[in-house]
């Protein structure tokens, strides 16, 4: 997977494309410097999914719950985990494999957790300030 976004106003043709490959995989963790677009990128990617909640990122709440018309889509923020404990505390598993989707941010922070089949996805800003989101 290769996805190019020119910019703030191709996010959504750019979620669009990820929806349509996406497969049947359920975790993705996206991996990301502080300020690639990683939040932005979800929430359209949770727009298009059909979520009409207003979604925010979960960087103090650590998760978010949407809903979507076809499953239930967890968003993760583990910026703030300090140790692997509160991690297995949240009960992770009982949201890594409930069969919902689940976007992770900062997953390098509990990697070790992640399932074996998590998609890798990487957003990289580019000197002209576009941003390419590929699969590792």
């Amino acid at each position: 997977m290769r996805i190019e976004i020119k910019n703030q106003d191709t996010i959504r043709e750019a979620a669009r494309q990820f929806v349509e490959q996406m497969g049947d995989s359920h975790v993705f963790a996206f991996y990301g410097k502080m300020g690639a677009g990683k939040t932005t990128f979800i929430k359209a990617i949770c727009e298009e999914l059909g979520v009409e909640d207003v979604i925010t990122s979960p960087t103090f709440a650590i998760i978010n719950e949407y809903e979507s018309p076809e499953t239930t889509i967890y968003h993760f923020d583990f910026y703030r985990i300090k140790k692997l404990e509160e991690v297995y505390d949240m009960g992770y598993e009982d949201y890594f494999y409930s069969g919902g989707l689940c976007f992770i941010e900062w997953p390098e922070l509990i990697e070790e957790l992640l399932p074996e089949d998590a998609v890798r996805i990487t957003i990289e800003e580019q000197a002209d300030g576009s941003r390419i989101v590929h699969s590792s």
